[in-house]
């Protein structure tokens, strides 16, 4: 477990249920809430991403987040290895800011230093920079579209 604030915790999502609970939180954020396409919401790196899960007391799911390295984050880090690519972070509509986003990034990079990775890059939505400056990030290069919405990338070294 991962420090977490009083009102959630997380973990590694391992077990199917908790994946379960993942791909579920992340259609209704990205695929009901912001209208992504169901087809580019889901890819290949799904199957090889960690993933993290926020649960309540109750084990409800409230967020969640992956984090990719070595070949598949390598498009995202300038092809830096010994940098992962924080991505799909999203927290249900009714978790929202309760300190489940911040955890959720904490124990993305605590899985990263796990894997011996030295810092995350991210590509966060633009109205999302000042969550990620607090938690470190620096933003770089231009704003860019993903899934029709802007971003830029960031990353934070540990």
């Amino acid at each position: 477990m991962s420090s977490a604030p009083a009102t959630c915790s997380t973990r590694r999502a391992v077990e199917e249920s908790d994946l379960a609970a993942c791909f579920q939180v992340r259609k209704d954020v990205f695929v009901g809430e912001q209208r992504v396409p169901e087809e580019i919401e889901y890819d290949i790196h799904d199957a090889d991403a960690v993933h993290v899960l926020a649960v309540a007391a109750d084990g409800s799911a409230l967020g969640t987040g992956r984090l990719l390295h070595g070949a598949a984050a390598a498009g995202r880090t300038g092809g830096d290895p010994t940098v992962g690519s924080l991505g799909r972070l999203a927290v249900t509509r009714e978790s929202r800011g309760l300190g489940v986003g911040a955890a959720l990034v904490r124990a993305i990079e605590g899985e990263a230093r796990a894997l011996g990775l030295a810092g995350v890059d991210l590509h966060a939505q633009t109205h999302a920079l000042g969550f990620y400056e607090r938690l470190g990030y620096v933003a770089y290069g231009p704003e860019f579209p993903d899934a029709g919405m802007p971003h830029r990338a960031m990353r934070r070294t540990f």
